[in-house]
């Protein structure tokens, strides 16, 4: 992080995990605003990539323009891994959203994504003066090429 705590505080309090959706209806009326869904998938674990699958349909369409990405993990260890990259990009990219390759073995890397995850939801919640969230899959580099990229 940057040291300005305030920056990230407000932040840090409003993360909601959930293993799939739809979201639970209860409390549906005090559920904070959605600024930005991140779809975690395990490349070493089939059933993480088929419950995004099954969860995609309960995201609204509008979602899709700047609120949504994709955070594949698990691709170093490519002897376990049973879904290939290329097919989570191809994924992302038939949504409109990027799709952001991570490590989480070192609480570095952890805090590297971490810190762009922040970036990307401050952008997202329109909190970045001059950028919009339709940009975001532009300003996202993507930190691997796949097979077509490489032709």
């Amino acid at each position: 992080m940057d040291g300005n705590n305030n920056d990230y505080s407000a932040f840090l309090s409003v993360f909601h995990l959930a293993k799939r959706l739809p979201l639970p209806a209860e409390n549906e009326h005090s559920r904070p605003r959605i600024d930005l869904i991140v779809f975690l998938m395990d490349l070493r674990n089939q059933h993480s990539v088929e419950t995004v699958k099954a969860s995609l349909a309960y995201v609204d369409v509008n979602y899709f323009l700047g609120k949504v990405c994709f955070l594949a993990v698990g691709g170093r260890a490519v002897k376990h891994q049973s879904i290939e990259m290329y097919t989570l990009k191809q994924l992302a990219d038939s949504y409109s959203s990027p799709l952001i390759p991570a490590e989480l073995e070192s609480a570095e890397r952890r805090s590297a994504i971490a810190q762009r995850l922040i970036q990307i939801l401050k952008v997202a919640a329109g909190l970045v003066p001059g950028v919009s969230a339709l940009a975001l899959s532009s300003l996202i580099t993507p930190s691997f090429k796949t097979e077509t990229q490489r032709c």
